[in-house]
Order: structure tokens, then sequence, then C-alpha cells
């Protein structure tokens, strides 16, 4: 093998080694966004069981 075939495997994998690595810090953040909004989401108060679940109509 010449050198430019092996220094270009070489850039190829490193390539490869930082896309997953951006890959996974991404997947790390909305992990941690997705998780803080359902944290949010359980701290508001239940909406009330029967409302909007019956309409009263008068003839």
């Amino acid at each position: 093998m010449n050198m430019n075939s092996i220094m270009a495997s070489q850039l190829r994998s490193l390539q490869s080694t930082v896309q997953l690595s951006v890959m996974n810090k991404a997947l790390s953040v909305n992990a941690t966004a997705v998780t803080d909004m359902l944290q949010s989401m359980q701290d508001q108060p239940a909406a009330h069981p029967y409302k909007g679940a019956a309409v009263d109509i008068k003839a």
C-alpha cells in the first residue's frame, strides 16, 4: 500500500469516529431535553376529570 491510501483510510476512519461522537452528543442533549420536558409536565396540575367530557343542551 502506498502512503496516500493509508492516510486516506485513516482519514475516513477519523471522520467516521467524529461523526459518531457528534451524533452521540446530540442524542444525549436531546434525551436530556426530553427528560426535563417530561419532568416539567408532571409538575403541572391535572385537568378536571369531567371538564369537556359532556355537553348540556337545552331543547
